[in-house]
């Protein structure tokens, strides 16, 4: 392969990468919580809404991770808005309970795309999976950018 082919983005997923196939490299946080009284309904297990504040948690580590959070996005002049979501509830998590969240980056070029794996700290078994998407939008204009902000993605090759 000759020097300008030799980008290492392409070791991340692309659009329509097949379930079950690998990344070479990845960017990935943990970040480790407790559930608490307000996370969970009257049968003390966490509310499965409450998931997508854990997912939350665990994005926002990673974004921090490469340098570009949402704070960092807005000074750019952009929004990230959700695109899609999903989550696969697994097992539940239990009021006290100690919860690990790792979250990697899949894409970063023309959308953000980050999977979550949320596990029982202690027994290290599997709660839950996500995906999520976000689109860079324009903050002026509304309008969609179907590539991601240089900043952003060079923050993403330097930690490759």
């Amino acid at each position: 392969m000759d020097e300008t082919q030799d980008d290492r983005s392409h070791q991340f997923a692309p659009v329509g990468k097949r379930h079950g196939e690998t990344n070479n490299a990845a960017i990935s946080e943990t970040v480790t919580f407790k559930i608490e009284f307000y996370d969970v309904d009257a049968m003390r297990i966490a509310w499965h809404g409450n998931y997508v504040k854990f997912i939350e948690k665990g994005r926002c580590a990673l974004l921090d991770k490469i340098g570009y959070g949402y704070l960092q996005m807005v000074e750019d002049g952009y929004a990230f808005p959700i695109a899609e979501l999903k989550v696969k509830y697994v097992r539940s998590l239990a009021f006290g309970d100690i919860a690990r969240i790792v979250s990697t980056l899949v894409e970063y070029e023309n959308r953000l795309k980050i999977r979550y794996e949320i596990y029982n700290d202690k027994t290290s078994e599997l709660c839950t999976k996500a995906e999520s998407v976000q689109l860079a939008v324009k903050m002026a204009t509304g309008e969609t950018s179907f590539v991601c902000p240089e900043k952003l993605i060079a923050r993403v090759k330097a930690l490759l």
